[in-house]
């Protein structure tokens, strides 16, 4: 399998307010945001040259740079226009945009409060990870050793860079043992999410998901609990304790690359996708493309 690497591309990447050659937008190594972890991100999709829930992500982008204390230098209509422009430079109608913004290099150590705040935004073509057909089989998730921390330990309710190391670690070890993906718990041993996206059960009809207390409440997640309670779906948040896993009829995970994405199995536990699943998948799918709202006007 031939990748082409990230740093090795065509194209054009929005750095600190213009568009520069994509081999050209580096950083040094001794750069804040990779020795501390003083970094945020965003991950969103453009579908049919709409970028899905943009004003969201950006709020959001501005809100966890407050968290790790640091303030983006461009307002939110301003990164609105950025990334507009970002797509339009490289054609991208259909694909994954990726604004992040951290500690530049002026300072190095622990305190960095002069150091200068940059922002930079990168589009590419990356489909969806499996076909609707595809995913109905359910991936496969390994339990990680790792917690998401408590909200006293860590800055979770932001997009941090930082907070995504054990997720990478979580998933190398689910990958090397055959799994997709990994399920992580929380400091409290309560279900939490998956490494990169929100986790949803279904039992006796009902939609049962983690509550967002020490973990990101996605955008994708809030989306998808909106649609369910279109369908007369009953959605509750609570705590889910671990053994109750076994016992749902239907299990799926959500977020920006995710998008809905059932789980056939959970370590020894196995489930069967079905209606709910199935229903959910293909509204999301109406939705991000623009369907789903041109029905309801009709």
């Amino acid at each position: 399998m031939s990748i082409i690497p990230f740093h090795d591309r065509d194209g054009h990447i929005w750095y600190d307010g213009q568009l520069v050659p994509w081999r050209d937008a580096k950083v040094h190594v001794l750069t804040h945001g990779l020795h501390y972890g003083s970094c945020v991100f965003e991950g969103e999709r453009i579908y049919n040259g709409s970028i899905f829930k943009s004003r969201e992500h950006s709020v959001r982008l501005k809100k966890s740079a407050e968290l790790l204390g640091f303030d983006i230098p461009y307002s939110v209509d301003e990164i609105e226009e950025a990334k507009v422009a970002t797509c339009k430079a490289a054609n991208m109608v259909n694909g994954y945009i990726r604004p992040v913004a951290w500690r530049g290099s002026e300072m190095m150590g622990v305190s960095a409060q002069h150091n200068k705040i940059h922002l930079a935004i990168a589009c590419w073509e990356w489909p969806s990870y499996f076909t609707p057909e595809a995913r109905m089989k359910g991936i496969h998730l390994q339990l990680s050793k790792w917690r998401r921390p408590a909200p006293d330990t860590a800055p979770t309710e932001a997009k941090a860079a930082g907070l995504y190391m054990i997720c990478t670690m979580s998933k190398h070890a689910a990958e090397k043992d055959g799994f997709q993906d990994a399920l992580m718990l929380d400091y409290r041993g309560y279900v939490a999410e998956a490494t990169g996206a929100n986790f949803f059960m279904i039992k006796d009809g009902v939609i049962h998901t983690p509550t967002p207390d020490c973990f990101l409440n996605g955008i994708t997640r809030q989306t998808v609990i909106d649609l369910a309670k279109r369908r007369g779906y009953q959605v509750i948040e609570r705590h889910i304790q671990l053994e109750e896993v076994q016992g749902a009829s239907e299990i799926f995970l959500t977020g920006t690359a995710a998008e809905v994405t059932p789980v056939g199995r959970i370590g020894d536990w196995t489930f069967t996708p079905g209606e709910v699943c199935r229903n959910l998948m293909l509204d999301y799918d109406a939705l991000v493309n623009g369907r789903l709202e041109a029905a309801a006007a009709e």
